[in-house]
């Protein structure tokens, strides 16, 4: 494997390069995002990328934007720095028989707190404090709702989906985990933060009525574009919190609208939209009680994660050089 080329978009600092050639010490490395200090970015560097570059990659390792991938004909393996993958295994986008690795596993924590940060902020009314505060003003903004005895529902119970589930058990919620099946084993810390799972159409809909929260980690797949419709709105209790960190288009964003202006839903946010980045001129900047944040829930805002999706990428150079599984490899 002396020739194998291996590029790295990911940011990572002088040493973590240094590891990286240790694993990989026959190969040639490509550098594209060096930074002296990785925990005081929040973003990956800009930097220049060539055609050519991606072109001569055998291994990518971070995240090159899926549509300059088309012309990369030496590539055999991508190790992502994302936990969705979705942009990457689209038709087309890669040959078949390039292999892909994620991320998943390393966001947990990060994209949990931000979610469970959003909701309380909701369910305590704490924005409508702030723009209270920034107009001088000390007055009550009304009844507060608690997570103590309320029915959480969380879509996408993976990594992501139970560290928000775990956060919502500990202030006294019980959490129903929605999956696409329901697995024959259950880990212990799993068992711990959900107590009931269900999987299909038919009994998610049936568990809406009695859910006061519903929590989306949901990835971008056909069956979950537009899931929370009209219909799925309607069939949440009157006062229901809404929270979205998965994909935007899980959303029909016309029907949330109304709901929220109607009063039906007491509040929602969302850290995705559909389309990102989310129109100057859409009517949701505007929404009552819809808080927004700019999908800055994972990425590198929290340190951990960089260093968590770096071990990863380590790791999976391991596996790959020594013939062996890799960990989060994408079904394509």
């Amino acid at each position: 494997m002396s020739d194998m080329r291996i590029l790295v978009v990911l940011p990572v600092s002088e040493e973590e390069a240094q590891e990286l050639k240790e694993t990989a010490p026959q190969a040639t490395f490509m550098f594209k995002a060096l930074v002296k200090d990785p925990e005081r970015i929040a973003t990956t560097p800009e930097f220049e990328l060539t055609d050519e570059e991606i072109a001569a990659a055998d291994i990518i390792i971070g995240n090159v934007p899926a549509a300059r991938l088309l012309g990369g004909a030496c590539l055999k393996w991508i190790q992502l720095g994302s936990a969705g993958a979705d942009a990457y295994v689209k038709p087309g986008v890669l040959g078949e028989d390039v292999r892909v690795s994620n991320s998943v596993g390393c966001y947990g924590p990060a994209v949990a707190e931000h979610s469970f940060a959003l909701l309380l902020s909701l369910m305590k009314k704490l924005y409508r404090y702030e723009d209270d505060q920034r107009a001088h003003v000390w007055g009550e903004e009304g009844n507060v709702s608690t997570l103590d005895g309320a029915s959480v529902l969380v879509m996408g119970a993976g990594d992501i989906g139970e560290h928000f589930a775990r956060l919502c058990t500990a202030m006294g919620a019980t959490c129903t985990a929605y999956r696409s099946h329901v697995p024959a084993e259950l880990s212990d810390s799993y068992r711990a933060a959900f107590a009931h799972t269900i999987a299909g159409r038919d009994a998610l809909m049936e568990a809406l009525p009695s859910s006061q929260v519903v929590a989306s980690f949901l990835p971008s797949t056909p069956e979950t574009k537009r899931l929370a419709d009209e219909e799925f709105l309607a069939a949440l209790p009157r006062g229901a919190y809404l929270v979205n960190a998965g994909r935007g288009d899980l959303i029909d964003y016309a029907a949330l609208k109304e709901a929220l202006e109607i009063g039906a839903l007491a509040g929602a946010a969302i850290d995705v939209s559909d389309p990102e980045p989310l129109p100057e001129e859409s009517p949701l900047w505007d929404v009552p009680n819809l808080l927004i944040t700019p999908h800055v829930a994972g990425f590198w805002h929290l340190p951990k994660t960089r260093k968590l999706v770096f071990l990863r990428a380590k790791e999976n150079l391991a596996h790959y050089l020594a013939g062996e599984k890799l960990v989060h490899e994408v079904k394509r």
